[in-house]
């Protein structure tokens, strides 16, 4: 292990002397909105102007309107990138890859004597030696490559076909593995951004000799002449021609909630079956997305059918509950983190704050479709400032309750990007997570009328309400006498207490955080960050000592100190934490399964009580003893076939330990023929021993989704998840949730 250690800390020392920041090609012209992310950056931050030096590893995004003209320095290679077109520059020893995620660009490569230029998509790569070609990338899964001289090389990496392309022909590649070549006409080839690029091809290779002989440290000047030459060009052209589409059923990406669309268009049915409430229903979904600009939608319109062909009403009752209306969002979103401003409401999956110590992996979507529950995650970004919020169920909000937090971050300067954070974590009433179907307060477990919210007790069970509130008195049952009358001598009646309401009785949880992170080491490679981070979690007195609940005040804390995040080839990404804990305090008390065990009703001795994820997880003594241990992950992809990602902690006591682990596996069903999704997840925290398959634990989580494509656009996707409850006895059931559905993608 010694030895491993040293070899690493070598390769690192070398590294950081053979990839120092050099640029290795200029832009020349860039007009409207174009932005670039740097190797070691998150998000695209820098505008680009023309002289902008452009170092390996960098990536370019074009925005709906804009377009630019990069030149190679070394060989005046020439790249012209129209508007909605993302890609990276990955240069190597023997090939120069221009990594495109979508949209159109047009190449003028000089004939190469070292490397073989490439260009990369999702589906398929082109190699050529020299030629002049366009590249149309749709995010569908579909790519066209025409020839206008020279000759080249497309191979289509789910099949494994390869073919050359000639002068005047074009390669069609899509995700199902065809490639195909044919003839195209002149109308056909898309239109150059800038067609007035030639007339200026000499001054821009003489600024490119120039650039060689420019120190290697000065990657980023910005001549007068080529700003001045740019402030003169032309608007370019807008018109995108628009290539035969072939859309595919999407890609899931999260056992929790489907991903979103890239299309402006794109509809789904769903058609199968599901357990809601311990009921069968048969389920008819229709579900539309629209992506215009930054603004997406999704909804989902379902309808379940019972055996005896009765619709559930529950989802679509209007009249007595407009709140349903919300249910039907899926997810509404603007923009993404990185931009100035971002939301998505609706769906929330894998929500993580600072470096998680508290909140981590969280998602609304766990008890989905028996619960649904409207999220907000939103946030802005001004300056070295950014500020996000979240919510895990705005209707929850109206009563009294949800899951909410709150984060502030600043970034010293570019120069010295030292962040410092803060979050908050509080959810407000632990008690709004019981199940509440005519939300009158009165939870389903002491409500004898759960799905009438004007009357909830029945002493006698006979399916008369008891006099209270909101009966008509000529209804009034006490059945002293058995006539169910009310008699106003009858003064010996037994009659049950006001039962458990959320509106009087209320537990909250809450932590914040606070943590200071510092990029240390970044280059095309490797990229290293340290960090620290200090929790404290705060369990208030709730309830009254003799009543049904009662809670004692808890508090404790933890703290990472060192944490070290890093990435290696882009492909391996690890981590490791020293933790201490004290008192009450876990990790992540805030996570993925939060929702299934945030409030749980225990029946003992003709009682009812209700204990709090805290009381559950507390009540083993070695929980709230002083622990410390580390924290590890690793997350890689397996040469583009699936992606593995884990985690495993382990924290020791004098007298005990305590571990948490999980685990998740993803396959690429566009290297897999046949397969649409598949995807399986495990999950156990804070536990004497989360290997322990044969004993799961309240903090056991497991699930897996399957799919497999049928035709084109049809899937069969089997959607299982399970998690476990206390029966009320103190033995442990399990909850299992399975969806069997056709979905179907136009």
């Amino acid at each position: 292990m010694k030895q491993f250690y040293t070899y690493i800390l070598i390769a690192f020392i070398i590294l950081s002397n053979i990839t120092h920041a050099e640029a290795i090609a200029r832009v020349m012209k860039s007009n409207g909105d174009v932005t670039l992310k740097a190797l070691d950056k998150a998000s695209f931050t820098t505008d680009v102007k023309p002289g902008h030096g452009i170092n390996n590893g960098d990536a370019i995004r074009i925005g709906e309107v804009g377009f630019a003209v990069v030149i190679f320095i070394d060989d005046r290679s020439v790249i012209k990138i129209r508007e909605n077109t993302e890609f990276q520059f990955i240069d190597s020893p023997s090939t120069r890859t221009i990594d495109i995620e979508q949209g159109t660009i047009f190449n003028n490569v000089s004939k190469q004597k070292e490397k073989t230029f490439r260009v990369e998509t999702p589906v398929s790569v082109a190699s050529v030696k020299g030629t002049e070609f366009a590249v149309v990338s749709d995010p569908a899964g579909m790519d066209q490559f025409f020839c206008q001289e020279g000759n080249f090389d497309v191979y289509n990496s789910v099949s494994g076909q390869t073919i050359n392309v000639q002068p005047g022909q074009q390669a069609i590649s899509n995700a199902l593995g065809t490639l195909t070549e044919q003839p195209f006409n002149p109308d056909d080839y898309p239109e150059d951004p800038d067609a007035d690029f030639e007339e200026s091809e000499e001054e821009t290779e003489e600024e490119a000799e120039e650039e060689e002989s420019e120190e290697p440290e000065e990657t980023e000047p910005e001549p007068e002449e080529e700003v001045e030459e740019a402030d003169e060009e032309p608007e370019p052209e807008e018109t995108e021609p628009e290539p035969e589409e072939q859309p595919e059923a999407p890609e899931e990406t999260s056992p929790e909630t489907p991903p979103e669309p890239e299309g402006p268009f794109n509809m789904g049915l769903g058609v199968g079956s599901v357990t809601i409430d311990g009921v069968l229903y048969n389920q008819l979904a229709l579900r539309p997305e629209f992506n215009i600009g930054k603004l997406g939608i999704g909804l989902d319109l379902a309808l379940y059918i019972d055996n005896e062909g009765n619709i559930r009403q529950n989802e679509w009752d209007v009249k007595n509950d407009p709140s349903v209306i919300l249910d039907k969002i899926q997810y509404l979103r603007w923009g993404q983190k990185e931009d100035p401003f971002w939301v998505k409401l609706g769906s929330l999956d894998n929500v993580t704050l600072g470096y998680g110590g508290l909140l981590m992996g969280y998602s609304n979507m766990m008890e989905f479709p028996s619960v649904r529950q409207l999220g907000i995650n939103t946030g802005v970004n001004f300056g070295n400032f950014g500020t996000e919020l979240f919510m895990s169920n705005l209707k929850d909000f109206s009563r009294g309750g949800t899951l909410l937090g709150l984060r502030g971050s600043y970034k010293v300067s570019k120069a010295f990007p030292l962040t410092i954070g803060a979050n908050f974590v509080m959810d407000v009433n632990q008690f709004s997570g019981l199940k509440d179907n005519d939300e009158d307060s009165y939870p389903n477990i002491f409500d004898d009328f759960p799905d009438d919210k004007t009357i909830w007790n029945d002493t006698d069970g006979d399916g008369i309400p008891d006099p209270h509130s909101g009966v008509d008195t000529t209804s009034w049952d006490i059945d002293a006498n058995g006539n169910n009358i009310y008699d106003a001598d009858e003064t010996d009646l037994g009659l049950k207490g006001t039962p458990f309401s959320i509106e009087d009785n209320s537990a909250s949880a809450m932590g914040y955080a606070f943590d200071i992170g510092y990029p240390a080491f970044s280059n095309k490679m490797v990229s290293l960050d340290v960090y620290a981070e200090f929790n404290f979690l705060n369990i208030p007195e709730a309830g009254e000592q003799g009543t049904e609940f009662y809670r004692e005040a808890k508090s404790g804390s933890g703290f990472s100190v060192p944490g070290v995040r890093m990435s290696l080839f882009k492909f391996l990404n690890v981590s490791f934490e020293y933790r201490i804990k004290s008192g009450y305090y876990v990790p992540q008390f805030f996570d993925q399964s939060y929702d299934i065990v945030r409030v749980t009703p225990i029946y003992t001795d003709d009682q009812t009580y209700i204990l709090t994820k805290d009381m559950m997880l507390f009540a083993d003594s070695t929980m709230n003893e002083d622990l410390s241990g580390y924290f590890g992950s690793l997350s890689a992809d397996i040469f583009g076939f699936a992606s593995i990602n884990g985690s495993f902690a382990n924290m020791t006591s004098e007298s005990d330990t305590v571990q948490s682990f999980m685990a998740a596996l993803n396959l690429n069903p566009d290297k897999i023929p046949k397969l649409s999704v598949a995807t399986a997840y495990y999950q156990r925290n804070n536990d004497l021993n989360p290997f322990d398959f044969a004993n799961p634990s309240l903090n056991t989580v497991l699930g897996y989704r399957l799919g497999y494509e049928v035709s084109k656009g049809v899937s069969v996707i089997w959607d299982f998840r399970q998690f476990y409850r206390d029966d009320g006895t103190g033995e442990l059931e399990p909850v299992k949730q399975t969806t069997i559905e056709t979905a179907f993608d136009f």
